[in-house]
C-alpha cells in the first residue's frame, strides 16, 4: 500500500467555467499542468484568447466550449460535449461569477437577477449536468469557487455576498446527496486575488492598503497560484476523503 499522498491528475478530464482570463484561466492551466485534459467554458467562445494554446503546449488535450452560464441549453451542451470528447468528465470547476457592486439601497432588479443567474443558477445546473456523467462513472470532483464574501460582509456587495454564502451551503447539500456515487463536492473561498477583474479596485491605493491590512496574517494580495494549488489538491486523490467543506484562501482575513 502506498502511504504517500497522490496529487497527480494524469488521465483525468476537467471542465472549467469562465476560463478565458484571470482565475479561471489560471485554474485551467494548473489542472493541465497536473496532468488533466481540460475543457474550457467561455461566455463567448470567439473571445477565447490563447489559453487553449498554453494547455496544448503542456501536452494535454483541450476543448474550447461555448458556455454562457445564464443559458441552461449551453451549460448542458457543454457538459455533454466535454464528456463525449474526452470519454469521461472527472472534474468540474464552477468558476464563473459576477459582482455588480452597489449599496443595498441602490441594487436594481436587473443586477439582482443577473448575479443570481450566473453565481447560483449557473453553478447549480452545471453541477447537476456534470453529476449525471459522474454518477455513471462512479467518480467525480466538483469544486465551487466561492469567496470570503460568503463568510464576511463586504460593503456595497450585498447580493454578491449572498450568492457566495449560498454557494457554500449548496456545496454541503450536494456533497451529502452525491457522495454515495463517489462524487465529492467542495468549495474554495479566496480573498482578493490579483486578476484583471480586481485590477480596477486594487489600483486605488487607499482600497489596496485597506485590503492588505485586513488580510491579517500575511498582509499581501493573493495571487492566482494561491488558489490553483487548492483546486489541484481537491481534484486529486490526496483529497479523496474531503467533501462538503469550504477551504478559505484568505491570508487570515476571516480569522480576524
Amino acid at each position: 500500500m502506498n502511504d504517500f499522498p497522490d496529487f497527480s491528475l494524469a488521465g483525468k478530464a476537467a471542465l472549467v467555467t469562465a476560463s478565458g482570463r484571470g482565475l479561471g484561466r489560471a485554474i485551467a492551466v494548473a489542472l493541465a499542468h497536473a496532468g488533466a485534459d481540460v475543457a474550457l467554458g467561455f461566455r463567448d467562445r470567439t473571445a477565447a484568447g490563447d489559453v487553449a494554446e498554453e494547455i496544448t503546449a503542456l501536452g494535454r488535450r483541450v476543448l474550447p466550449l461555448q458556455m454562457n452560464m445564464t443559458s441552461l441549453s449551453e451549460i448542458r451542451a457543454a457538459i455533454a460535449d466535454a464528456s463525449a470528447a474526452f470519454g469521461r468528465l472527472d472534474i468540474l470547476v464552477n468558476n464563473a461569477g459576477i459582482a455588480p457592486g452597489a449599496p443595498a439601497e441602490s441594487v436594481t432588479e436587473e443586477n439582482f437577477d443577473a448575479t443570481l443567474a450566473v453565481n447560483l443558477k449557473g453553478t447549480f445546473f452545471a453541477s447537476q449536468a456534470a453529476a449525471a456523467v459522474m454518477t455513471r462513472q462512479g467518480f467525480g470532483r466538483i469544486i465551487n469557487i466561492g469567496s470570503q464574501a460568503g463568510l464576511v460582509a463586504l460593503p456595497g456587495e450585498s447580493i454578491y455576498c449572498m450568492t457566495k454564502a449560498a454557494i457554500g451551503h449548496l456545496t454541503k447539500c450536494l456533497a451529502v446527496e452525491w457522495g454515495t456515487y463517489g462524487i465529492t463536492v467542495n468549495c474554495i473561498a479566496p480573498t482578493f486575488i490579483e486578476t484583471p477583474g480586481t485590477e480596477p479596485a486594487l489600483a486605488d491605493p487607499a482600497f489596496r492598503a485597506d485590503v492588505v491590512e485586513r488580510i491579517a496574517a500575511l498582509h499581501r494580495i493573493g495571487q492566482p497560484s494561491d488558489v490553483t494549488g487548492a483546486v489541484v489538491f481537491l481534484a486529486s486523490p490526496a483529497a479523496s476523503l474531503i467533501t462538503g467543506t469550504t477551504i478559505t484562501v484568505d491570508g487570515g482575513w476571516t480569522a480576524r
